[in-house]
C-alpha cells in the first residue's frame, strides 16, 4: 500500500522521466478533484497528502537506506496540486494555465534554482522529499499567474 502512494499508483515506476510522469498523473487526477470539487478542496487535499508522504518517506528511508529515490513521484504530486489549486479561481482559462503551470513545475523542479535546490541539498527526509516540490509548485503557480496576467495586458 505504501509503495502505490510514494509511487502515485506506480506511475513512478516509469523507466523513463518517472518524476515527469507523476507529475501529468498528478495533474490528470488535479482536473479531476476540480471537476467533482473545488480549488479549496485540492488545497486541503495537498496539505493532508503532504503531511502523510512526509511520514511515510521517512519510514521508507530508513527501510531501504536511500534518500529521494526517483520512483517515489507523491511529492510531485503535492507541488503540481498545489499549483493547480492557486491557478484554479484565476480569471482565466483552467487548461492552458494548468498546463503552464505543469511547465514551470517540470522546469523549476528539473532545475532547482533558488532555495528549491538549497531545500533539496539540506533538508533531509521525507521534509526534502516533499519541501522542495512544494516551493517549485508555489512558484510554478505564481509564474503561471503572472504570464497570464503579462499576456492579458498585452493583448
Amino acid at each position: 500500500m505504501r509503495k502505490a502512494f510514494l509511487t502515485l499508483f506506480y506511475s513512478g515506476l516509469s523507466p523513463k522521466a518517472p518524476g515527469t510522469v507523476g507529475s501529468l498523473v498528478a495533474l490528470i487526477l488535479g482536473f479531476v478533484v476540480l471537476y467533482i470539487s473545488s480549488a479549496t478542496t485540492l488545497f486541503l487535499l495537498t496539505i493532508l497528502i503532504f503531511i502523510l508522504a512526509i511520514k511515510e518517506i521517512d519510514k521508507y528511508e530508513l527501510e531501504t537506506s536511500t534518500h529521494d529515490n526517483s520512483e517515489i513521484v507523491i511529492d510531485e504530486l503535492a507541488g503540481m496540486w498545489l499549483c493547480l489549486s492557486m491557478v484554479a479561481n484565476s480569471e482565466y482559462s483552467l487548461v492552458p494555465i494548468a498546463i503552464l503551470g505543469f511547465v514551470y513545475f517540470r522546469i523549476l523542479d528539473i532545475k532547482k534554482p533558488s532555495i528549491i535546490g538549497k531545500i533539496d541539498a539540506k533538508v533531509k527526509g521525507g521534509l526534502g522529499v516533499m519541501g522542495d516540490d512544494i516551493v517549485a509548485g508555489f512558484f510554478a503557480g505564481l509564474l503561471a499567474l503572472a504570464t497570464f496576467k503579462i499576456i492579458s495586458m498585452i493583448f
